[in-house]
């Protein structure tokens, strides 16, 4: 048996609200809706994973989710015209990671990261 996929699955009555934040803002494509489920994805090619935190680093809290970017600076600025509030961040990591955490539409903590 081989794990080929982890999908992360968020809790909302208002799922036409993630476009958004996830489509308009961080550019991913809509890869399926069907009204009561709209899925975002990209055709780039991913390691799966899942990680297990007592803290987010740093003295943060765990976020929800974790996403990684090309460019985190580019991705705060959009954030920020967006109108999302940055949480922490940006900040130089000491493990080699330059990110920021906001909140989505649906109240969960983002961690957005680019790997330095």
């Amino acid at each position: 048996m081989k794990v080929r996929r982890i999908v992360a699955n968020i809790d909302t009555q208002d799922i036409a609200a993630a476009k958004r934040f996830y489509q308009d803002v961080l550019g991913l494509d809509v890869l399926m809706d069907m009204g009561w489920i709209a899925t975002y994805g990209s055709q780039e090619t991913m390691t799966v994973q899942i990680s297990f935190m007592a803290e987010g680093g740093s003295g943060t809290p765990v976020p929800d989710l974790s996403i990684e970017v090309d460019d985190v600076d580019a991705a705060l600025e959009a954030m920020k015209g967006a109108g999302f509030a940055i949480e922490y961040g940006p900040a130089d990591e000491p493990w080699g990671v330059r990110r920021f955490y906001v909140r989505d539409p649906f109240g969960r903590l983002v961690n957005i990261l680019s790997h330095r």
